[in-house]
């Protein structure tokens, strides 16, 4: 809030008697102010009691009582004027930004105007000759400027106060009387003003490529964001498959390991079997040899020959010359695992094809849905038997024919109608529901196709479309008609156009395949989304074509 000594003269503080700052000033009944002090002073030296101002008199004087607001205002005017006179004769220097009095010659306190007949700058306190003598008035005051002499006329030493549209430039009294006689000249005020306009323009231009340049970066942003997304699905994708080999492998080996394994563990078990029965054969023939010994060393005649017939002969065994530990057989094991292996990996690789290819068609379709804009179907180029929704959606076709009238843009042979938007640069995309229906066209067409005659619409008519027929013959019309490989019916068909590219293609958006591209096509006019139905076939046909928001899925 501004202080007293802002909105107020010092005049206005003045007691009229004193000539000074109020001191407990006090008010009259009419509305007077003076110092306490000196309105008592001046009321006992007189016989009469009357307002020193304006002379009323009063019968009794008045009891005088000090009015507070005003006391409160004089004490900041009087403060406020004490630190004026304190700064007058102390002032702070400028800072180096800022222009000095040229007047002052000790501190250089902060400049308040600068005059261009003077060429001079100044403070505060050298300012006032210019606001009170009236000759100093009529001097040109401007904000402060430290290059004074450039708002001089070089030629003439006269203020630049005019401007030359015809040469572009700041020019002087004189010089619109010689030099640039007969040229456009106006005010610094008005080139201003007109300089400033033109310079508003350019900014708006370059806030607009300022704009267009973001939105490009947001773009490119965006195609990066894609890019890492489609980089992490096919990371993750590869990394499924190759944990699925790796596994696979290891399953393998895992088996070939237990194989070779469970045979070595069948040849060490015969091998101990035989091992076992060796040495219990061993073990008898030990004995018999310990038999043999004693009996060979005995000196009793009769108890060697009742003996040696049973000692002497050996005791049974097994012909071992033909037997032997069979070497395990591995072969064909490893080779029948690594061709399951093989089998295995031709499988994944078939799987990662398909995955890769199917990314591919999804990352293409995902980059153009970008390109999405809002398509609403027209009216008035709808054929009679055509019945839209309100909100320009959807469209089917109906029993009876509407009595409408036969504008130049309405179809009356073809079941068709147009888009309400047209493009004629650029790229866009739309899709529509096709589904649960026998017949339908979809497409795009120029601007001056025919739309009276019965004719079949194709290329060379100026349209670019896939269409359906019968319930199971997708086509395009391309001249001659290229049929659609569709396994499954199409529920939803999305259509693109790159009007610069020539290109106008068409996908299945359920498995995000690409069904056929018009390439090198011929675009010299505007084009228009196209919509067939078709007729509803004795209520076979009866389904809408329906036009659906873009499901930007991540």
């Amino acid at each position: 809030m501004a202080s007293a000594s802002s909105l107020l003269s010092e005049e206005q503080f003045l007691c009229s008697i004193c000539l000074d700052v109020f001191t407990d000033p006090i008010s009259t009944s009419c509305g007077h102010n003076y110092c306490n002090t000196c309105i008592t002073h001046y009321w006992n030296s007189s016989d009469v009691c009357q307002c020193p101002l304006c002379k009323e008199t009063f019968n009794m004087r008045p009891k005088l009582s000090v009015n507070k607001v005003l006391s409160e205002m004089a004490d900041q005017f009087r403060k406020s004027k004490q630190q004026r006179q304190t700064s007058s004769t102390n002032p702070e220097p400028a800072e180096p930004d800022e222009v000095s009095c040229d007047v002052c010659t000790e501190t250089k306190p902060k400049a308040l105007k600068s005059c261009l007949v003077c060429l001079t700058s100044y403070c505060d306190i050298h300012l006032e000759p210019h606001l009170r003598l009236a000759g100093l008035k009529r001097h040109k005051l401007i904000d402060p400027v430290k290059n004074l002499e450039e708002f001089m006329c070089k030629k003439h030493d006269r203020p630049l106060e005019l401007f030359c549209q015809t040469d572009c430039v700041c020019v002087c009294q004189f010089c619109t009387e010689l030099d640039h006689k007969l040229h456009r000249i106006v005010s610094l005020k008005v080139a201003y003003e007109g300089k400033k306009a033109e310079l508003g323009k350019t900014e708006a231009e370059v806030q607009q490529i300022i704009q267009e340049r973001q939105v490009k970066i947001q773009e490119v942003r965006r195609s990066v964001e894609l890019s890492r997304k489609a980089a992490d699905r096919e990371t993750a994708d590869s990394v499924q498959v190759f944990t699925a080999l790796i596994s696979c492998i290891e399953r393998s080996q895992a088996e070939l390991i237990d194989v070779i394994e469970d045979k070595q563990k069948t040849t060490e078990k015969q091998a101990e079997g035989f091992i076992k029965e060796l040495q219990q054969e061993i073990t008898e023939l030990e004995k018999r040899s310990s038999e043999l010994k004693q009996l060979s060393h005995t000196e009793d005649h009769l108890h060697l020959l009742q003996n040696f017939t049973s000692i002497n002969t050996p005791p049974p065994t097994k012909d071992w010359t033909k037997v032997n530990v069979p070497q395990s057989s591995y072969a064909g094991t490893v080779r029948r695992a690594v061709g399951t292996v093989k089998t295995a990996v031709a499988q994944l690789e078939k799987t990662l094809s398909q995955e890769m290819e199917k990314n591919l068609h999804d990352a293409e379709l995902r980059r153009i849905q970008q390109y999405e804009v809002d398509v609403t179907l027209d009216a008035d180029t709808a054929h009679p038997y055509l019945i839209l929704t309100e909100d320009g959606k959807q469209v089917s076709c109906g029993k009876i024919k509407k009595n409408l009238p036969d504008n130049p843009e309405r179809f009356s042979q073809l079941a068709g109608l147009l888009g309400k938007q047209s493009f004629s640069s650029g790229r866009f995309y739309y899709e529509v529901q096709v589904g649960g229906k026998t017949d339908w066209d979809v497409g795009v067409a120029r601007e001056s196709i025919n739309r009276k005659g019965g004719f079949i619409p194709s290329r060379n008519h100026g349209y670019w479309d896939v269409r359906l027929r019968n319930g199971n013959k997708y086509t395009a019309a391309a001249d001659p008609d290229v049929l659609l490989p569709v396994r499954e019916e199409l529920q939803k068909v999305g259509v693109f156009v790159d009007y610069e590219e020539a290109l106008v293609s068409f996908y299945d958006v359920e498995t995000r395949v690409n069904l056929y591209s018009y390439t090198g096509c011929t675009f010299t006019e505007r084009l228009y989304p196209y919509f067939s139905p078709c007729f509803n076939n004795t209520g076979k046909n009866t389904a809408p074509l329906i036009i659906s928001p873009v499901n930007h899925t991540d």
